[in-house]
């Protein structure tokens, strides 16, 4: 007989199960204890439910298999709301473990009792209440399965404390091999045929692209067509965006150059839509058709109805659809280009300009110059991540960490976390406004006690910057989202990071460099001028795609 407890973490350990993040509390001492035993799964102890959920979501990012995070009933359970709606919607496997009071037999009335199964159901592919340890093995690896397929996302498992402690003579199922079902070879054929049939084709690259082995297959088909491509937020670095098929990406709503290259198309091949995401495009009757070319099946509303849906592995359709196509002479991509080389021009004189406080082009430059190809980047969520977006090229899948689905604030710090761990000899930098780094600080104190090599760069503006920027744009008097910030550079030594103050722009290279090569936490604190936000991002921008 086995007791509940030491099974659960045997079918973690059978799932392959490296970390689990979390906040144990009263009602996980069995698990905690049989969490103690194993030798192949690590607790990594956080400060904070949410910054162990951002870790086990973006654990799940890099790796497609699920991030596991744990935390106690009540108020361990609720700090995970958000951290779960990052990952469902983010398209990253995650499961929680949740403890809970005795459900045979009252223990203490209702006391700190919530129904957390129900509160998870809107936020989760899968969530469920032990309620016999016989039933684990079922349970974890159904779980487990439904975080991984496609679309990937956060699962729940409820462990009572009574149902840890029973025995059982149930055993860890094994991990079943699964393989995603191949294009309609009908469909494949179809889609080939429009896009030779095109005047002006151009691939979108999307979320759901920036997984498996899509990014290879991508590009030999870029390669042998010579189709030009653009990219969401979240499909950053499927595809190495410095080379000369890449139009720029889809970071703000409408008006940008990236639009005007997407208008020109008359045909679009949509690799990995997501409906998560801002949509760089609408479709409308007599528009550009679209090719929809996904794991699952178009949701079709007014502005999103594709004419043909290749469904499948996303990187077997593409080989299926390079292998079939012959490049059309008649392409014609001109305008496109036009579009993208304006843009170019346009940011290319402000990134040199070295104002101080730091203009967010130029620092977008900086770090790209410093950043190897390899390099990751995790960025919170504000007004700097447009910036990044538009214009940091990424070179590599998953370098480019931003959240384009819930736009949570909190994230960056612990996403750099679980990057660093996940892959311990690349460089990591997490880019936080002061906002969202304030709302997760304290796992500095996890980072140093980790040993992570980690650089932790942080946008003062002392204010919520972007709502800020918005409430600008609609005309309202400028009031209600200023605040005063801590020393960062005392506050980073206080946990026993290194801190470092930019004090002029032409000191950045130097300070990122010894940063990045300089083993520890280091955590910079960088003023920031959002000054020209609404003229360059609203007014220019706009202006000069319109003129081309």
């Amino acid at each position: 007989m086995t007791k509940a407890s030491d099974l659960f973490v045997q079918c973690l350990e059978e799932e392959g199960v490296e970390y689990v993040f979390g906040v144990p509390g009263e009602e996980n001492l069995d698990f905690l204890d049989s969490l103690s035993r194993s030798q192949k799964i690590r607790l990594i102890l956080t400060r904070h439910e949410q910054g162990a959920g951002f870790m086990a979501a973006t654990y799940g990012r890099h790796t497609g298999k699920a991030g596991v995070c744990m935390a106690t009933l009540g108020p361990g359970a609720t700090n995970f709301v958000t951290a779960a709606a990052y990952a469902q919607l983010g398209g990253m496997p995650m499961m929680m473990i949740t403890g809970q009071k005795p459900i045979k037999k009252s223990k203490q009335g209702r006391f700190q009792i919530l129904d957390v199964v129900a509160m998870m159901g809107p936020l989760t592919k899968y969530t469920h209440q032990l309620a016999s340890a016989d039933n684990i093995p079922s349970r974890v690896r159904e779980a487990f399965r439904l975080a991984e397929e496609e679309k990937p996302g956060a699962v729940h498992l409820e462990f009572p404390e009574d149902i840890a402690e029973e025995k059982t003579e149930s055993r860890p199922f094994r991990r079943s091999l699964v393989r995603r079902p191949t294009a309609d070879e009908k469909a494949v054929r179809a889609a080939v045929k429009r896009i030779e049939a095109a005047k002006a084709p151009l691939l979108v690259i999307g979320a759901g692209a920036n997984r498996k082995m899509t990014s290879r297959m991508l590009g030999q088909f870029v390669e042998k067509t010579g189709i030009p491509f653009v990219t969401t937020q979240l499909g950053k670095g499927v595809l190495d965006e410095t080379g000369p098929k890449f139009l720029g990406c889809a970071a703000l709503s409408a008006g940008d150059f990236v639009h005007r290259a997407i208008e020109a198309a008359d045909l679009i091949i949509n690799v990995g839509h997501d409906v998560i995401e801002k949509p760089p495009f609408f479709m409308e009757a007599g528009g550009a058709e679209v090719i929809h070319v996904s794991t699952n099946t178009a949701a079709v509303d007014p502005v999103y109805f594709p004419q043909i849906e290749v469904i499948g592995d996303i990187a077997n359709a593409v080989w299926q659809m390079k292998n079939d196509i012959v490049p059309s002479g008649t392409w014609d991509f001109s305008v496109m280009m036009e579009a993208r080389a304006a843009e170019i021009a346009h940011t290319g004189g402000m990134c040199d300009d070295m104002r101080f406080p730091i203009f967010p082009a130029c620092l977008v430059k900086q770090v790209r110059d410093v950043m190897p190809a390899d390099g990751i980047i995790c960025l919170d969520n504000g007004v700097y991540k447009i910036w990044f977006a538009r214009n940091y090229p990424a070179r590599q899948p998953n370098t480019v960490l931003l959240d384009n689905a819930l736009a949570t604030m909190g994230a960056g710090l612990p996403s750099a976390m679980a990057s660093a761990m996940v892959y311990p000899g690349r460089k990591v930098m997490a880019i936080c406004g002061d906002g969202g780094f304030m709302m997760n600080s304290q796992e500095m104190e996890t980072a140093v006690r980790l040993g992570l090599n980690i650089t932790v760069l942080i946008l003062n503006d002392n204010s919520y910057g972007m709502i800020r920027w918005k409430q600008a744009n609609m005309g309202f008097a400028d009031w209600g989202l200023t605040y005063g910030n801590p020393d960062f550079v005392k506050y980073a030594e206080s946990y026993g990071a290194h801190g470092h103050r930019v004090e002029s722009a032409e000191t950045i290279p130097d300070l990122l460099r010894h940063c990045l090569d300089t083993p520890g936490v280091h955590l910079i604190d960088c003023p920031v001028d959002y000054a020209d936000n609404d003229r360059i991002l609203n007014k220019d921008i706009k202006e000069l795609s319109a003129a081309i």
